[in-house]
């Protein structure tokens, strides 16, 4: 017999739907250990469920839920409901399964996400909504803190000592450089996970709970390394002459991606190395750097 969730969450899910669910297949998936479940409701329509787990999580589903109570926009997901818990908040939204999730990618959806990107950045921004210095781009998190302690960097293999003190100034002076402060609407968790199509021209962008604000260039800067991780065009195809973005986000990448697993998100690194994988060759294309040669 397939899964079901226990008999709290069934209770919570027909209280705050109105409708008791006949069926329920469990979701695997995503980067934290959120509970997902896809329902199915008695008319026959379904509905995607997520319950936080932990403490972080919990403060996550409650910023998203927050963002989807306080801002209109055609290329967010419907949201059925929501109950706050001091422990277990829940969400409940249209069930987005049979979407097109990408890779691949086609230049169409490319041109679609590029266009949602544009709209994300034209939204009224909440009062609530933190600058972006204060959320994931915190100062000196990124090549600063490589410069502090090396060694988590050094530790992938992906360059060595000798090209770090070569580079280190160059990625330093780029990073300072970048632009952070604005006030555009940032969602700043763009990748293929949190984006999926209706069709080609209608991209639906869900995970909203870092969402912040800044320069609208910088969604699209970090959407880019995992674009290209994925089979799409090299960064500076789309944002060229940015090298200070170029910078910023292979930094973010290379301060994170060799520290320890986070417990309440474990698959995070290996999406970080991924994604510095293709960050990293694009900083050093835009500043000009020598090619690295890996450690060992």
């Amino acid at each position: 017999m397939p899964p079901a969730p226990d008999a709290d969450l069934r209770d919570r899910i027909a209280r705050i739907t109105g409708a008791t669910p006949v069926a329920w297949v469990r979701r695997i998936g995503g980067y934290s250990p959120a509970e997902r479940w896809v329902a199915t409701l008695p008319d026959g329509s379904t509905v995607f469920v997520k319950m936080a787990t932990t403490p972080m999580i919990a403060g996550w589903l409650r910023r998203e839920a927050r963002i989807y109570a306080t801002t209109q926009f055609r290329h967010m997901p419907a949201i059925a409901a929501f109950e706050d818990d001091p422990d277990h908040p829940l969400l409940v939204m249209e069930d987005l399964t049979y979407a097109h999730w990408p890779p691949p990618w086609s230049w169409r959806n490319v041109e679609s996400v590029r266009e949602m990107l544009a709209g994300v950045a034209s939204l009224p921004v909440p009062d609530f909504l933190p600058p972006v210095t204060e959320t994931i781009f915190q100062t000196g998190k990124n090549w600063d803190a490589i410069a502090a302690d090396p060694v988590p960097f050094l530790s992938l293999g992906v360059v060595d000592a000798a090209w770090l003190e070569r580079c280190l100034p160059a990625l330093l002076a780029a990073e300072h450089a970048a632009v952070l402060e604005g006030d555009k609407f940032l969602h700043i968790d763009v990748r293929s996970d949190n984006i999926c199509f209706a069709d080609e021209d209608e991209p639906v962008l869900i995970d909203w709970n870092h969402a912040s604000r800044g320069p609208a260039k910088l969604d699209v800067a970090f959407w880019l390394p995992s674009l290209h991780f994925e089979g799409g065009p090299a960064p500076e195809t789309i944002l060229p002459d940015e090298p200070e973005y170029a910078a910023i986000i292979a930094g973010f990448f290379a301060a994170r991606a060799g520290e320890p697993t986070i417990p309440d998100a474990p698959e995070v690194r290996r999406v970080q190395k991924e994604q510095l994988s293709t960050a990293l060759p694009w900083a050093i294309r835009a500043l000009g750097l020598p090619p690295p040669r890996p450690a060992g």
